[in-house]
């Protein structure tokens, strides 16, 4: 994320404080979540390790079975009511931000609203309203959760192998960053131009339709 995302996202932290219960309990559901997911491939192991031994007691496979199923089922489950309880964040924080800009086009003065280009305006706030629930969503509920999954591997590949494989880990993991943000910044350059040039055809769209005579008269 770049410099300008961190300094959004400290701006909408008010909107998320007043929401800090429901903020507590789906990073809560989203840490299960990753647990319960990290847990799988070493339940799994002991599946196939208790199927592979000589012992003939079917009790312990099965019950390791059992504990597999049950840690796939609570990683989705987990991450559904992570999604059930920070819905209404999203579109409580969107709706207030949303209003505010309504009330601050409306106390703007005469002069900016003679000049004015609605179809822009609109699409502008369209835009960064659906932009600001994807932001709240994917630094939550991305980036939060591969830090703890990175974390969570990286432990367990040192204390079940040789650090190596955990520097190998992240050293791999620290490439795929580095690519993935000029990559991004790349494609936002790309995006910043499409959407400059896709609220100017939508302004003069508008406002031809809102200056309809104006159009008509003057107009071949």
């Amino acid at each position: 994320m770049t410099k300008t995302n961190w300094v959004t996202l400290k701006s909408l932290a008010p909107y998320l404080w007043d929401f800090k219960y429901r903020v507590i309990v789906a990073l809560v559901f989203l840490t299960l979540a990753k647990v319960a997911n990290v847990s799988v491939p070493l339940v799994l192991k002991d599946v196939v390790d208790s199927l592979s031994s000589q012992n003939q007691v079917i009790f312990l496979p099965l019950a390791l079975l059992l504990t597999y199923g049950a840690l796939r089922l609570c990683a989705v489950v987990f991450a559904e009511l992570r999604d059930v309880v920070f819905v209404k964040v999203t579109r409580r924080a969107t709706r207030k931000i949303a209003l505010k800009v309504f009330r601050h086009l409306h106390d703007l003065s005469l002069k900016f609203h003679l000049e004015r280009h609605t179809g822009g305006i609109s699409r502008e706030i369209e835009r960064g309203t659906r932009g600001i629930s994807i932001l709240l969503t994917y630094s939550l509920f991305s980036i939060i959760p591969v830090i703890l999954e990175f974390t969570f591997v990286a432990a367990i590949l040192l204390d079940r192998f040789d650090w190596r494989f955990a520097a190998i880990t992240f050293s791999a993991v620290f490439v795929y960053l580095i690519y993935t943000f000029f990559v991004s910044e790349w494609r936002m350059s790309i995006r910043r131009e499409a959407n400059e040039w896709d609220t100017r055809s939508n302004s003069h769209a508008v406002d031809s339709l809102l200056n309809y005579e104006t159009v008509k008269y003057f107009n071949n």
